[in-house]
């Protein structure tokens, strides 16, 4: 990431982007974002949180599953943990077993 600017662009249009996925895809998937904290709420109660960390310049996600850092990869145009493990994929991964049922976010 080059720059200040370049991060909260990025960061912001995948919380963005995920917000738009969960309305489209999984209505039963209540989300609020305050404090660049994006919460997903599941009907059972279990959450999963996706927010940013402005000084490292990552994306953080929090589920029952663990925690997960992600940069982002300027050449592949996505959000990534070690392992090449991207955001989306992982999101939809994570929401589906918090739901019983599959999540598609992409």
């Amino acid at each position: 990431m080059a720059s200040d600017s370049d991060y909260e662009r990025q960061a912001q249009a995948m919380l963005e982007r995920i917000e738009q996925a969960i309305e489209t895809h999984a209505p039963e998937i209540e989300f609020e974002t305050e404090d660049e904290i994006l919460t997903l709420e599941f009907p059972d109660d279990s959450r999963i949180i996706v927010n940013k960390q402005r000084p490292l310049k990552q994306i953080w996600l929090a589920a029952r599953a663990g925690g997960f850092h992600y940069d982002y990869d300027a050449t592949t145009g996505h959000w990534v943990r070690a392992g090449g493990h991207e955001l989306l994929a992982d999101l939809e991964t994570f929401a589906s077993r918090q739901l019983q049922k599959p999540v598609r976010l992409r």
